[in-house]
């Protein structure tokens, strides 16, 4: 894997796409936002923000405009970046992209990004028509199947056959250290998970701990894509935060890590 300090490129599928993290290094930020924050939601200064993802888009080697982020609300909701959508004005692109926690397209040189602190981010790429999206699966999103509407969004709009897409499962806050409450535990029983696959029993503080990217592993894999093509990064934000930011360890007002996805030419 390719490694840059403020960038880890993932091994997915061929050369015919670009996927990656970032960390919190190399940036210009300060405290709960150092150094390298490219999300501008929550509550970091507009200028550092922007440094930051002027930054990123010299790393990658593309215009600023061609950066998709997102503002997400732990809804299912997909967006369809298609060329109509990148011939509208920035403002009511960027209108557009409020409350949005899933994005695809398959349109080459865009960047599509989803921002986390310790939630769940999935690259997904079709590898035979050429279509790629970038999902925000939380708790929430993750129980809503967030990855499999995505999917099924894909199939809709490009015709991606499960079977065909290459999925990264990036940084999340790991089972070890995501202690939920019990609303939580019985969301994911009634949402038809197998519990015993995502959940244990901590006997000692009385908690039940959620296994967020197995979770979404195995949505993956009901939805059709097959074992070998998903990658899992097994990075705990949690435990690592001092490369990649987590909510629970820094708080709300925060900085994120973005991980990206964008198909080359096209």
């Amino acid at each position: 894997m390719k490694t840059i300090r403020s960038l880890h490129f993932y091994p997915i599928a061929c050369d015919g796409v670009v996927a990656f993290r970032t960390t919190r290094h190399g940036g210009c930020g300060s405290g709960a936002y150092a150094t390298f924050n490219c999300t501008p939601y929550t509550g970091d200064e507009t200028a550092v923000v922007r440094a930051n993802q002027e930054m990123l888009c010299r790393l990658l080697g593309i215009p600023f405009g061609r950066l998709i982020i997102p503002y997400q609300t732990h809804s299912c909701n997909i967006l369809s970046v298609d060329e109509d959508f990148m011939r509208l004005s920035p403002e009511v692109r960027h209108a557009m992209l409020q409350g949005k926690d899933a994005v695809m397209t398959d349109i080459g040189g865009l960047c599509l990004c989803v921002s986390t602190a310790d939630c769940i981010p999935v690259l997904l790429y079709d590898v035979v028509h050429g279509a790629v999206a970038a999902v925000h699966a939380g708790w929430r999103g993750t129980v809503g199947g967030i990855v499999t509407r995505t999917l099924s969004a894909m199939h809709r709009v490009y015709g991606t056959d499960a079977s065909d897409v290459h999925a990264v499962i990036g940084p999340g806050i790991s089972l070890a250290a995501f202690e939920v409450g019990t609303e939580v535990y019985e969301a994911f029983r009634d949402g038809g998970f197998d519990m015993r696959e995502v959940a244990c029993w901590h006997s000692d503080k009385k908690k039940y701990h959620l296994d967020l990217p197995t979770a979404n592993r195995l949505l993956l894999i009901d939805a059709g894509v097959p074992g070998n093509h998903i990658y899992d990064s097994h990075i705990c934000t949690y435990t690592q935060h001092c490369d990649y930011f987590s909510a629970r360890r820094l708080g709300v007002k925060s900085g994120r890590i973005l991980n990206g996805i964008m198909l080359n030419g096209k």
